[in-house]
């Protein structure tokens, strides 16, 4: 196995390029059950949708540290595709809509819960209990869906092939619940990246192309936010926090 091609490298693991296969390994103390829930979500979505995603080949472990290994997709990601053609971001947003909207159109009734997952990470923060009470009461007020929701959906979790088949890759955060969630997610993750005029873009499209009230998805922003919070980036934590005002979102 050779691990001399690294496409990426993030504070938890790093993934390799070996000829037809993607190494994903993690740091040798990564929670044994967070890979292995991981792999079984992929292997999930990739065994009860319609949609196109890297296989999984494997679980092992290598130099003692965990690993998933995939297969490895040809082409670019969409993110590279709008730096290199800024001209037609907007087209490729599009794109980008209509994936998720394929994704949200699926049903994969063994995922974890949106709802349970999200009611979880909101007790972990370290926001003032009154806070935590008042997203947790939003959070079970919301209506209740079992779509798929990727979780972490955005142009650097999407590969064009060559020959324009769209794959998505990045599975570990995939939930079943209402889609209003994903897009907030998707949106929030535009304005962490400083891009506010895609995000704006982006969440009105998807609501136009939905149907969606733009009022109604904006009420799981405050929950989102809270939940990136945990992750303890302390350079998103000031931001996060101004989000997570709910009397904005009233």
């Amino acid at each position: 196995m050779n691990l001399d091609n690294i496409i990426v490298k993030r504070k938890n693991k790093t993934i390799y390029r070996d000829g037809d296969k993607v190494i994903k390994v993690f740091k040798e103390d990564f929670s044994k059950s967070d890979v292995l829930n991981e792999a079984l979500n992929q292997a999930r979505v990739e065994e009860n949708t319609e949609l196109h995603i890297p296989k999984i080949l494997e679980v092992t472990k290598i130099n003692g540290c965990w690993a998933i290994i995939l297969e490895f997709i040809e082409g670019k990601t969409l993110d590279d595709l709008i730096s290199e053609n800024p001209g037609k971001t907007t087209e490729y947003i599009d794109l980008m809509i209509d994936l998720q909207i394929k994704i949200h159109a699926q049903n994969c009734p063994l995922l974890t819960r949106l709802r349970d997952k999200m009611f979880r990470k909101i007790a972990l923060t370290d926001f003032d209990p009154t806070i935590k009470y008042e997203l947790q009461t939003r959070l079970n007020g919301l209506p209740r869906h079992n779509k798929v929701c990727h979780g972490d959906f955005q142009a650097s979790n999407i590969i064009i092939t060559p020959d324009n088949i769209p794959y998505i890759i990045d599975w570990s955060h995939v939930t079943q619940g209402n889609a209003s969630a994903d897009v907030a997610r998707t949106y929030l993750l535009y304005l962490l990246a400083d891009q506010k005029e895609n995000g704006e873009y982006y969440f009105n499209r998807f609501c136009e192309k939905t149907g969606t009230q733009r009022k109604y998805a904006e009420k799981w922003i405050p929950i989102v936010a809270a939940s990136q919070s945990v992750k303890g980036n302390r350079e998103e934590l000031a931001f996060l926090s101004r989000i997570v005002d709910v009397v904005e979102y009233v």
